[in-house]
């Protein structure tokens, strides 16, 4: 499975470690994703999605219908 979550689309990044002498060597910054059952009212169903703490915070401040009605809209789920 793709380490993408499915509300905000975040995905890994590029960047480098860099050590004491300025040594550079490739490295991936991974979003801190999780695996989280959310259950939707209107449909009176459960779903599960792999989404970003992020993601779980702005769930939990506007809820779950409202956000993925918004990621629908903007083209990042991938339910």
């Amino acid at each position: 499975m793709s380490r993408v979550c499915e509300i905000t689309g975040k995905r890994p990044r590029v960047g480098n470690n860099v050590s004491h002498a300025n040594n550079k060597t490739k490295r991936k910054f991974y979003p801190n994703l999780q695996k989280k059952r959310f259950y939707i009212p209107e449909e009176d169903k459960w779903i599960t999605l792999k989404v970003s703490t992020s993601a779980i915070r702005t769930i939990n401040k506007n809820g779950i219908s409202a956000v993925l009605k918004k990621a629908r809209e903007n083209g990042n789920i991938l339910v």
